[in-house]
């Protein structure tokens, strides 16, 4: 295995030159560095990452702790995106990520704080998870940096999308189509459903719409044939609504089951509205009317606010961040 003593000899410098050149110190010249570096890779020269680990006290290890209801795993549309977003930018900064055991049916496994301190997390990012969990809020009240995605704790940074303005601004403009006769399947009993349904009776109270309350019904998120059931109900009402909002765009293809089952058309006889603004279901046509959220920049400010939380905890604010999403008008909402 090529030492940076190898290296040295090689460039006729000192060890302490070469260690200067690789970790990108400001105190040796350009062409120095230059060369060393170049030596470096033709030597094959890597890195020992337990030697940096005793030279910084840093594992350079960022935890991830993820649990999906829906099992849909990794192929979750709005967290997938989320985190890989987050993993670009952490590793940009020369951290990779390991997800946390999160399986309670292993015997002899380690709670989620026990397996974070065993693997040497400098951080941990917590999403999609049952935050009222016991071993979450051990995880949480611990000393290891940590940020969550759409998720308050009152003493931790958190990223979250901003679901109260998004669905502001979604219900306002089915509205301003002229629907007065609107339904939510909306999702299961989360923060981010309360701030959603918040804002969409807002909406219909300040301009004066009021709706039965059998036209809200909850549902869990990407659970299509939940969403076709509950698109079903509603259809069958003596009175119907003239647009249905769903949870996420996912949902919405159980909608379209349903909607195609009635024999009925998009936007002709029935106006539909998703949320989320990624995955298959933004390749339907009509285009699906939706709002999309910027998973991108959610990804990206996560990293960036645990990385800061990592390497200056001393002058890094705790806050909560919201991220504002973008209307897509789409095509499946008639005005009427």
């Amino acid at each position: 295995m090529v030492s940076m003593k190898d290296i040295a000899a090689a460039c006729n410098v000192s060890v302490a030159t070469v260690s200067k050149a690789l970790n990108d110190q400001s105190d040796i010249g350009d062409k120095t560095r230059e060369l060393i570096k170049a030596t470096a890779k033709e030597m094959g020269y890597f890195p020992n990452s337990q030697a940096r680990a005793l030279r910084t006290n840093r594992s350079y290890n960022i935890g991830v702790l993820f649990v999906d209801k829906g099992q849909s795993g990794l192929t979750h549309d709005y967290f997938s995106e989320v985190l890989d977003s987050f993993k670009i930018a952490v590793e940009e900064q020369g951290y990779d990520m390991t997800f946390i055991n999160c399986s309670k049916t292993a015997q002899s496994r380690l709670s989620y704080l026990e397996h974070s301190k065993y693997r040497g997390f400098d951080g941990i990012v917590i999403a999609c998870i049952d935050f009222n969990d016991p071993e979450v809020i051990e995880l949480v009240n611990s000393d290891i940096p940590l940020v969550t995605i759409d998720y308050l704790f009152n003493n931790k940074s958190s990223v979250t999308s901003n679901n109260f303005s998004g669905m502001q601004e979604l219900a306002s403009y089915v509205v301003s189509m002229g629907h007065k006769k609107i339904a939510y399947i909306c999702g299961d009993d989360t923060s981010v459903t309360r701030n959603r349904l918040a804002a969409f009776y807002q909406v219909l109270e300040n301009n004066n719409i009021e709706i039965p309350d059998e036209y809200v019904i909850q549902a869990n998120y990407r659970d299509i044939r939940a969403a076709e059931e509950m698109t079903d109900k509603l259809l069958a009402m003596p009175e119907r609504p003239t647009c249905i909002f769903y949870s996420d765009d996912y949902s919405s293809l159980g909608g379209l089951n349903s909607i195609f089952h009635h024999n009925l058309k998009i936007p002709d006889d029935i106006s539909i509205c998703g949320y989320d603004g990624n995955g298959m279901a933004s390749q339907l046509e009509p285009k699906l009317t939706t709002l999309r959220q910027d998973t991108g920049r959610i990804g990206r400010v996560a990293a960036e606010k645990l990385i800061s939380l990592i390497e200056k905890p001393k002058t890094t604010l705790v806050e909560q961040i919201t991220i504002d999403g973008f209307l897509e008008k789409g095509k499946t909402v008639k005005k009427i």
